[in-house]
């Protein structure tokens, strides 16, 4: 035999093996759990993203529910301590002044939790902070301005807990 019959004889016998059928479908069935586990994995992390972020949603307005329930006692304070003390009694004067000490406790208190008070008066109405129960045509005023507070509006943390209702000028 000559060289090149050697040659072709060798690579005869050097031929890829041939793949069985059933290790082909063991290949795509390593191939499809492998791809199950990725998206699996990438579930499990975006629900545990996502329950960190309630959770730290939950913990941020936390006090929320206490202190919406507080703001009408925060309100009958207020009316309270409006009232003129010159023609009252010596002891109901001594109970204003009280009230007085426990609504300044009270704003207080609500400050450190982050509570603020919606400032709007004499500023543009805006409708995400604010409710429009009444309109004027007050010449002084500028379209759209809020004239007067009727009941005010408050703020936890970023989030408005209570509108303030409000008067409107309409022109």
């Amino acid at each position: 035999m000559d060289k090149k019959e050697e040659t072709k004889k060798k690579e005869k016998k050097v031929k890829e093996p041939k793949v069985s059928k059933e290790l082909v479908a063991a290949l795509e069935t390593i191939k499809e759990k492998d791809d199950k586990i990725l998206r699996l994995t990438a579930e499990m992390q975006n629900i545990i993203r996502r329950n960190d972020e309630e959770r730290s949603k939950f913990l941020k307005y936390d006090g929320e529910h206490l202190i919406v329930q507080l703001l009408p006692v925060l309100d009958n304070f207020e009316h309270a301590v409006r009232m003129d003390d010159t023609n009252l009694s010596d002891e109901l004067s001594k109970f204003l002044s009280g009230f007085k000490m426990i609504y300044g406790n009270l704003v207080e208190l609500l400050k450190k939790e982050d509570v603020k008070e919606i400032e709007c008066l004499h500023k543009p109405f805006d409708d995400n902070m604010m409710h429009a129960v009444l309109t004027d045509n007050v010449e002084e005023y500028e379209d759209n301005i809020v004239i007067d507070v009727m009941q005010k509006g408050y703020m936890y943390k970023d989030k408005v807990i209570r509108p303030a209702m409000v008067k409107v000028n309409k022109r």
